[in-house]
């Protein structure tokens, strides 16, 4: 009990800190007297929606396929390939990317002959998002996904429902509480993503680069309150998933 109260307490502390040295006033204030903050807001917010839509749609049929149709070998293989990213530090993640989707590179000139612009731009600030998060995603969901008995699946399989109909009205459901917190680690992951996303997109400006900016000009007196509009930003989704999870757990028992 007293480990669980101190881990809990060391949990909330740097929120507590936060809250309690900016102020309402201070909060409310930085809107109107930062200059970058209404910008950064928006276009974190935009861009994390976008970055998490992408991920789901990339990580969903990925998970579904190590858990239930490759075999136990390539399974591991696929999930050591996808965690590599998330070993890396995101400095160095932003450095190979850069160096990847760079203008003098290969991949960088056949996207600008497209007309896409692979630095500095929505499309650099979404891609460096996505590298960042898409590993929580994946190990998330398949955690969840492993545990669940393909047996259920087949018995809906044996009663000629379709596998769409599977999909959606037994596997979804059974595993809605791990999803769910697939999902909300990986909003947190999206919309705090730096040091790739620093280097590929400087602009356009979200909010943790501009906490950074605004501490090497000015300090903590700009720094800190658009740290914590970046709590407001990240923490309600995620908090909002578990307890809908948490709903749904108890509901089961």
């Amino acid at each position: 009990m007293v480990v669980t109260g101190l881990t809990l307490g060391l949990g909330l502390l740097p929120g507590i800190v936060l809250v309690a040295t900016v102020g309402v006033g201070g909060f409310v204030a930085a809107w109107h007297t930062s200059p970058q903050l209404s910008t950064a807001f928006w276009t974190t917010l935009w861009s994390g929606l976008m970055s998490l839509g992408i991920i789901v749609l990339l990580g969903g049929p990925t998970v579904w396929y190590l858990t239930r149709i490759a075999s136990p070998g390539l399974a591991i293989w696929g999930m050591g390939l996808v965690l590599v990213p998330l070993f890396m530090p995101p400095l160095v993640l932003g450095l190979v990317l850069a160096y990847v989707l760079g203008p003098d590179t290969s991949v960088g000139a056949v996207l600008t002959a497209w007309g896409v612009t692979t630095t500095n731009s929505w499309f650099a600030l979404v891609v460096g998002q996505v590298y960042e998060a898409l590993p929580y995603f994946i190990i998330t969901a398949w955690a969840g996904l492993r545990r669940l008995s393909p047996i259920i699946e087949e018995a809906a399989h044996s009663l000629n429902r379709k596998p769409c109909e599977v999909f959606w009205y037994v596997t979804v459901p059974l595993s809605a509480p791990s999803l769910i917190a697939a999902l909300a680690m990986t909003w947190s992951r999206v919309v705090g993503a730096f040091g790739a996303v620093v280097i590929l997109a400087y602009h356009p400006t979200g909010l943790p680069v501009a906490i950074w900016i605004g501490l090497e000009e000015v300090g903590l007196a700009q720094a800190l309150p658009l740290a914590l509009w970046l709590l407001v930003v990240g923490l309600p989704v995620p908090l909002g998933f578990a307890i809908r999870g948490e709903r749904r757990v108890a509901l089961r028992r």
